[in-house]
């Protein structure tokens, strides 16, 4: 045989597979096809409700987001007796195929559907008839479409082909030979004998198929078969293999349109078991397979039997796979606490993997939150996408803000929609970092979203790289089966202390700042609600309101997906939500005033207004009722009645006027344009600004990122300032207030720059009507501080961040994620920023700067053009962080004294009036109580405790109750060790930022 050059192998074998798989389906007979359209789904009762046409390829049916029942009917042709039969369906939208009831069978996707073709080509469009036809079959079938592409964009909406064919398997599987033999030579050196010898075969086979019919097939198939044998030795690397189908449950279309994605991705892998015994499928998210469960209780019963029996591996520990930057410690808990009892109720499974395969970084205090609910392993792939820096491992111990450690796993291919070729095999090989002392590397193969999970492509490669010569050999198997492996060579991995910080998607600190600020007050009225209820629980009251409040728990949590509250949704998400936020703190914050109402009326005091503070120190600050300021002073944890909490105050020293804001504490003064120019502490006499640079001047920054991402250079391109219209002096009772208006173009906003009696905060309460397009505003601080790092406050502590550039991972970490406070501390002095629902910072030397609005124009065009509202504070403070109590001052300014009304007196609960009690108390300054709550699955009090100073800490916790017994639990809730019986105080000893759980069991 005559020698040819191997590209000029590969080439023919490439035109040939472009052959065989054109001849691999023959349309014998068209279905007819009538589609009934809708705006919104229907339920398949009402199917034929909508606008009826009849189509035909060609024809189109609907604009984006639309819905279509179709109805595809036809008779096999006599001609195809005997022959394997299937449909070709492709109606250029997202389509389930249901069965006489309604359950979901199967999910189909457009062929043309917008993808990253080097990972495949995402299109299902095959249905399976029957491996023999008889002839004369009748095809009745009817499916559910949504008229938009696999990431939610529209391409058209027509019909594009629905056809009874022939399938030619013996082509079909033919085809697949020369895919896996042509993507492994392309992969494989030059020098390779093993490339040489498949080339040749894959020339030969060429050669036999001018022609393509079965005899000629069956030859080809031949002359590959003994390179399609080829085994391996002893293998250095093997690969783990788990389909895969990533579902964002909002993103470019609704969470509606998620909800019809998950049917048809489980139903496609349901039936790609009954198809390929060895196929293992995994899939996340309790919240979806809740939504499954309520709308197709037959697929779920489908899915059970298959996790029943190993096929089907629930995943990630939380209730969705939220954002860890933005979403609160306590939120992070609840995550967990949900997500892994769904699973442990619903399949019995315990899940120890954290599935977070597509969240914009990982807070350092995931790793003691994980381990402190049995969850040992992580796995995320997206540290792949920084900018600046490559993460330096994919096997490695993780290690938080408390010195936790978990097991960490990155996917060397860098994708979690793996095509699962030969050439994802070889770049795992390749890519992976720690293949010197590891043996073990994970692939999650399918395409995600509305792509349907695995398709029979990856299964027909998967079926010839189990062991093929040139490959490292893979396996089908769960995540868990993986890590166990993993696990057994750990002790060689390296350790990586800290944040895993995401170099892109900085803009999702700041974009929707008004799903934000839901967040951050849904998030303290659950906390406030809950302590509240607890009290009165505690007390003998009402019954704990365990079911409503877990209901608007997981819908929060669901809000806190990774492209909800990141602002990285289209504007549908927002309205959506938006709405369903008001709602929901509406919900709460009347549930939060008639439970303290009830609490009132319970210890006797429902005829005058009662103060309650959640806090655990005692708070002595302003409030105001009727019109009247009072000065209180309220127990922690307790409450009082507006006329026991009155104290004397003292006004003194309170100004407001010609340029000057002054307390007994601090004296601001501003330039004509409305800027700081100077902050004096009264107590030291130092100024907290830096001489000469002006603080609160409000900029504006060409901003032409989407969503995710803005300019790294913004600072290269300002747009302007804010400009002042108007400021004004005033005294009201105990605040000195100067109120400010500006305007920029169209954009108008004001401030109430507050100084009140007693008080070191400077408070700047904020209404901002943006209307600006390619912008982003920030607010900037000047400190007097300089020093090489800020203290940034996470979930359940701080972290030390640089403010230096020295190198370029400080280059990139320039925006970074803090909840309420950033701050600059020497030892003796310090300048602390407050927020109540901002989370985009950045620390440069000596500036503290905050991102306060943006306006990208993608995905959601009206993205924050909207009226906000927030408030900021300036906190100079003497000591360092830890000395001046900066983490209560920002939970001061995020959870307010609550003053519940007068009630019309009620009588009492038959037991009799009780005495109002601290419900919990803490001796140590540094220890938060950051829940209370009862128990899920029993009558005890849950108490959440944590270190915030990041030093060890010994605390006398007393409850206001006596217990019968006191325990420590993980954050499951699971007892651990009981530290007391017949008591109500206990020690406990703290590592730094140490979370602890407490249950009482308390005699009510």
């Amino acid at each position: 045989m005559p020698y040819e050059p191997i590209p000029n192998m590969l080439s023919k074998a490439k035109r040939t597979m472009s052959r065989l798989q054109k001849s691999i389906y023959e349309p014998v007979s068209a279905l007819t096809v009538t589609a009934w359209v809708t705006k919104e789904p229907v339920p398949f009762e009402d199917r034929e409700s909508g606008r009826r046409i009849r189509l035909q390829p060609g024809d189109q049916w609907g604009e984006l987001w639309d819905c279509a029942w179709f109805h595809f009917e036809g008779v096999v042709p006599d001609e195809a007796k005997g022959r394997k039969v299937v449909l070709l369906i492709d109606v250029n939208g997202e389509l389930c195929l249901v069965d006489g009831e309604g359950t979901p069978l199967q999910g189909l996707t457009n062929v043309t559907s917008e993808f990253d073709y080097t990972l495949g080509r995402p299109g299902k469009r095959v249905v399976d008839v029957s491996p023999a036809a008889r002839g004369g079959e009748a095809i009745d079938l009817w499916g559910d479409a949504g008229c938009n592409d696999l990431f939610g964009r529209f391409h058209g909406g027509t019909l594009k082909e629905a056809v009874i064919a022939v399938c030619h398997e013996d082509i079909r599987r033919l085809y697949y030979d020369f895919e896996v033999l042509v993507d492994l030579a392309e992969q494989l050196p030059d020098t390779s004998a093993r490339k040489a010898q498949i080339c040749q075969s894959l020339y030969e086979a060429s050669n036999l198929l001018s022609v393509i019919d079965a005899e000629r097939a069956r030859e080809a198939a031949g002359r590959l078969a003994a390179e399609l044998a080829g085994r391996g030795g002893d293998p250095a690397l093997t690969v783990s293999a788990i389909g895969h189908a990533h579902i964002d449950l909002a993103w470019l279309w609704p969470i509606r349109e998620t909800i019809r994605k998950g049917a048809r991705t489980f139903a496609t892998a349901l039936r790609n078991m009954e198809k390929y015994p060895d196929y293992l499928f995994g899939a996340s998210q309790p919240q979806l397979y809740q939504w499954i469960k309520e709308r197709h209780p037959k697929l779920y019963d489908q899915v059970k039997r298959r996790v029943k029996e190993g096929r089907w591996e629930p995943q990630g520990a939380m209730w969705v796979e939220p954002d860890t930057n933005l979403s609160g410690g306590e939120a992070l808990v609840r995550q967990i606490l949900y997500g892994k009892r769904f699973f442990r109720d619903e399949f019995g499974v315990d899940v120890r993997v954290l599935w977070l395969p597509d969240a914009f970084g990982y807070t350092a205090s995931l790793p003691q939150l994980m381990k402190k609910s049995g969850v040992d392993y992580l796995v995320t792939q997206k540290l792949s996408w920084n900018v600046y820096n490559t993460h330096p491992h994919h096997s490695f111990h993780w290690e938080g803000l408390d010195g936790s450690r978990v097991l960490a796993h990155l996917p060397p291919e860098d994708t979690y929609n793996s095509p699962a070729a030969p050439r994802s095999l070889v770049k795992i090989e390749r890519n992976y970092a720690d293949k010197n002392v590891s043996k073990h590397a994970l692939m999650l193969f399918g395409i995600g979203d509305g792509g349907g999970g695995p398709g029979e492509e990856h299964l027909e490669r998967l079926a010839r790289e189990r062991n093929l010569a040139g490959l490292p050999p893979v396996v089908q198997e769960p995540s868990t089966a993986f890590f166990r492996k993993l696990e057994a060579e750990a002790d060689r991995f390296p350790s990586f202390r800290g944040e895993l910080y995401l170099e892109r998607h900085q803009g999702t600190l700041t974009t929707q700042g008004r799903n934000k600020w839901y967040n951050r007050k849904m998030e303290k009225a659950l906390r406030e609600l809950e302590f509240a209820a607890s009290l009165l629980w505690a007390l003998g009251g009402e019954a704990y309101p365990r079911g409503e409040l877990e209901t608007v728990w997981k819908e929060v949590l669901l809000y806190q997906f990774h492209d909800i509250l990141p602002g990285s949704s289209i504007t549908r998400v927002y309205a959506e939500s938006l709405e369903r936020y008001e709602q929901l703190y509406g919900k709460v914050h009347g549930m939060i005033r008639d439970t303290y109402a009830r609490l009132a009326a319970l210890t006797g005091r429902s005829g005058e207004p009662v103060l309650f503070n959640s806090l655990p120190w005692d708070r002595k600050e302003w409030v105001r009722w009727n019109g009247e300021w009072h000065h209180v002073h309220v127990p922690a944890m307790g409450s009082r009645t507006l006329k026991e909490a009155a104290q004397p105050g003292d006004t003194r020293g309170l100004a407001a006027a010609d340029g000057v804001l002054e307390n007994e504490l601090l004296a601001v003064r501003f330039d004509a344009d409305g800027s700081i120019v100077s902050v004096v502490d009264k107590r030291t006499g130092r100024e907290a600004l830096k001489s000469g640079e002006k603080a609160n001047v409000l900029r504006l920054y060409h901003d032409d990122g989407d969503a995710w991402d803005f300019p790294r250079d913004y600072r290269e391109h300002p747009a302007g300032t804010m400009e002042l219209r108007s400021m004004g002096y005033e005294v009201d009772g105990p605040r000195a207030i100067v109120r400010q208006e500006y305007a920029y173009g169209e954009t108008r906003l004001t401030q109430n720059i507050v100084l009140t009696a007693g008080s070191p905060l400077i408070v700047f309460e904020t209404e901002a009507d943006w209307k600006e397009s390619g912008k982003m505003l920030r607010v900037s601080f000047p400190t007097g501080i300089h020093t090489d790092h800020a203290n940034c406050e996470i979930q359940f502590g701080y972290l030390k961040r640089p403010t230096t550039r020295n190198t370029m991972l400080e280059y990139a970490r320039d925006e970074v994620c803090a909840h309420h406070y950033i701050d600059l501390s020497r030892p003796d002095y310090g300048v602390a920023l407050l927020n109540d629902c901002k989370y985009g910072h950045s620390a440069l030397g000596h500036i503290l700067d905050l991102n306060l609005l943006r306006s990208p124009s993608y995905p959601d065009p009206e993205a924050d053009r909207a009226v906000h509202r927030f408030t900021y504070a300036l906190y100079p403070h003497e000591g360092d962080l830890v000395q001046a109590g900066v983490w209560r001052r920002g939970y001061e300014l995020n959870v307010p004294l609550t003053l519940v009304e007068p009630q019309n007196p009620q009588e009492p609960p038959a037991a009799g009036k009780r005495e109002p009690v601290q419900l919990v108390l803490v001796d140590h300054p540094n220890v938060m109580v950051e829940a209370v709550k009862k128990a899920e699955d029993s009558d005890h009090l849950i108490v959440r405790l944590y270190e915030t100073a990041g030093a060890a800490a010994s605390a006398k916790v007393r409850f206001g109750l006596p217990c019968v017994s006191v325990e420590e639990t993980d954050l499951m809730e699971n007892p651990l060790a009981v530290l007391r019986e017949n008591g109500q105080e206990i020690e406990l000893s703290f590592a730094p930022f140490e979370v602890k759980t407490i249950r009482a069991d308390i005699r009510r």
